[in-house]
């Protein structure tokens, strides 16, 4: 009987990060398609499973820092030999390059990165720059394959870094259960969600720099000069109070509200009117795939990088540029006026699909989309 081979997934994350998302997706997917996983958890990081699927095993590396996990990967790799070793973010990378050597095994190692690293590292100081753009340039070629959230990502790492662009593959995030695609989402247990409110325009995300919710109400502040309609903003951060501010200074603060953070999206997203995304900078957009999957109208900037992509340039929801509130209220104006139908608008979402996500996975883990522990 052919043994079932085994996958190996490194990573060391916020707790509430995409790649946290992410891998709460793929990593029981890969385990119903027959697959055993190991995750492999440094202290104190994510991500959190909850209930560990049947099939995965945590694995304590006994460290809180990735680089003091070092000798436990590298004794783990050599006593357990998996098929393969999925690693996410540098510091993870490099820990996981430097164990791989270490340990003397053939396992195929795929290191993904989920950012679009010369805006990301913009904001860096100078050592954190040289530091992530050499290794990724001169060390990340001794993996086997490289992989990142879309191509405008993928081009970018490579024009930045130097890293051979054929060793770079796009790979869809598995963003989207497959039951959003067609389950009813409950209505919102909030007023503007009832019959006969006027349409509510949703933004979601960290109140932070990146994703420029001060443009948003600025759109949103003229936009109301002409339609009746209400703003949502669903996240939290160090900017609300700013927000609240501006909300008051343009005169609208009684039509916006920022309820924090909303641990299931999925009611405030299917029932909105309208999704605006507004980000200066993404490695992909979850939420933007998100409100296409549950057939809700998206307008976003075309920032770098990822919505772009999922919106097909266009095809599925207006693309503005980034920190335009004129060109956004007029997009959301025109959407609101003529939206996409529904059906239309999950066809954009529907890559990103955690099972069609976890075969294109597979794939560049070089290991078949089955298992032969698949049920299938």
């Amino acid at each position: 009987m052919t043994p079932t081979p085994k996958i190996a997934i490194f990573v060391a994350t916020s707790g509430h990060s995409g790649v946290d998302r992410a891998m709460k997706h793929l990593v029981p997917a890969l385990a119903r398609r027959g697959y055993r996983v190991d995750l492999l958890k440094v202290q104190d990081h994510g991500p959190e499973l909850g209930p560990v699927p049947e099939g995965v095993r945590v694995v304590d590396l006994g460290s809180r820092h990735t680089y003091g996990s070092l000798g436990a990967v590298v004794r783990y790799l050599r006593a357990e030999r998996p098929a393969a070793l999925l690693a996410d973010k540098d510091r993870v990378n490099r820990t996981a390059l430097l164990a791989r050597w270490l340990a003397g095994v053939d396992t195929r190692l795929v290191l993904s990165s989920g950012t679009t690293i010369s805006v990301d590292l913009a904001h860096r100081g100078g050592f954190e720059r040289w530091l992530q753009r050499n290794s990724m340039g001169k060390l990340y070629r001794f993996a086997d394959q490289v992989i990142v959230t879309c191509e405008d990502v993928a081009d970018d790492m490579s024009a930045y870094t130097g890293l051979p662009r054929p060793l770079i593959r796009a790979v869809p995030s598995p963003v989207v259960p497959e039951r959003l695609f067609t389950e009813v989402q409950p209505r919102p247990d909030h007023p503007w969600f009832a019959p006969g409110e006027p349409p509510v325009i949703l933004g979601m995300g960290e109140l932070g720099a990146r994703k420029d919710f001060p443009t948003l109400l600025r759109a949103f502040a003229r936009l109301r000069r002409e339609l009746p309609c209400r703003l949502i903003i669903l996240g939290r951060g160090k900017q609300q109070r700013a927000l609240e501010a501006l909300a008051r200074e343009l005169g609208v603060a009684g039509e916006v509200n920022l309820p924090g953070f909303q641990p299931n999206p999925y009611g405030f997203l299917a029932h909105a009117a309208l999704f605006a995304f507004t980000s200066r900078w993404e490695g992909l957009g979850f939420a933007l795939i998100e409100a296409l999957a549950l057939g809700t109208p998206a307008v976003s900037t075309q920032c770098p990088s990822g919505p772009r992509e999922i919106l097909g340039d266009g095809r599925y929801g207006r693309l503005v540029p980034v920190g335009d509130d004129a060109a956004l209220a007029q997009a959301m104006r025109d959407t609101l006026r003529d939206p996409l139908p529904p059906e239309r608008l999950r066809e954009a979402a529907r890559p990103y699909g955690i099972e069609h996500s976890t075969t294109a996975y597979l794939e560049v883990l070089g290991l078949p989309p089955h298992g032969p522990g698949s049920p299938d």
